[in-house]
């Protein structure tokens, strides 16, 4: 999903233990009112299901991924403030440009990190849980990036530690026509029709424990299925990025499998 903190470090505590991730602020409320205010009243999406996100509590929105505005409509269509992460560039910015980014995106309630693997990867999963033990909604996309071509492609594991780790409940989103509004390669959004589907609950501890290979991997399927009953995109069948290349790396991802958002 995405990238490594560039954001100040999170605070410790007496034993040196870090402490969940704060709540969204103020800057958050009022950029979500004024928002979701415009988005319903030019977007007017169809939204399904809302009674299924767990009014408290740790809960995982996991979803489809279509377009750069789903990280506005999942946050505006929810019933309670949601967070996720984003490209710590939003946040880095300097001048106006960049206070604006930061603004904006604080407003919709995305957190920065550095998107990769390894360490990044890692530091990815870990502001998720921290996010998660602080009680909070954390919206994430298991494909791990969008789709540019509209298929559903095969769940990043890492939702399932999470999910697991935490005991946090998900809930499946499913999006439809996002893509419409603002294709790739769009700066201007379009008013298309778009609707917003959250599924019922998931219940994933039967799989077992986090540190099970086979409980993540289920896990996720179960996950991707749920998303793919509320939307019915064709199933790509493999991960949503290049294969790797070569036979070190090739060899390498066998051995040693990307635990990623």
């Amino acid at each position: 999903m995405t990238e490594a903190a560039n954001t100040p470090a999170e605070p410790i505590d007496d034993e040196g233990v870090e402490a969940p991730t704060k709540s969204p602020g103020a800057v958050y409320y009022l950029g979500r009112t004024l928002i979701s205010v415009i988005a319903k009243t030019v977007f007017r999406p169809t939204i399904t299901g809302r009674e299924n996100v767990p009014k408290t509590g740790p809960v995982i929105l996991a979803s489809n991924h279509l377009s750069f505005i789903d990280s506005i409509v999942i946050p505006v269509s929810a019933p309670r403030p949601v967070q996720f992460l984003a490209k710590s560039h939003y946040f880095t910015g300097t001048g106006f440009k960049g206070w604006v980014s930061r603004s904006f995106f604080t407003a919709i309630g995305a957190v920065g990190v550095e998107r990769g693997a390894g360490q990044a990867a890692q530091n990815a999963l870990d502001q998720g849980k921290r996010i998660l033990d602080g009680g909070n909604a954390f919206a994430l996309y298991p494909e791990g990036t969008r789709s540019i071509d509209g298929r559903l492609y095969r769940g990043r594991t890492g939702i399932a530690w999470l999910a697991l780790t935490t005991g946090a409940t998900v809930v499946p989103v499913g999006l439809i026509g996002t893509q419409e509004i603002q294709p790739v390669g769009s700066k201007v959004p379009r008013v298309r029709k778009v609707t917003v589907k959250f599924g019922e609950p998931l219940d994933l501890s039967h799989y077992g424990a986090a540190t099970s290979g086979k409980a993540r991997r289920q896990a996720t399927d179960e996950i991707m299925a749920a998303i793919h009953a509320l939307t019915g995109q064709e199933l790509a069948g493999t991960y949503n990025e290049a294969p790797p290349s070569g036979t070190l790396h090739k060899l390498a991802d066998k051995v040693f499998p990307k635990e990623r958002l």
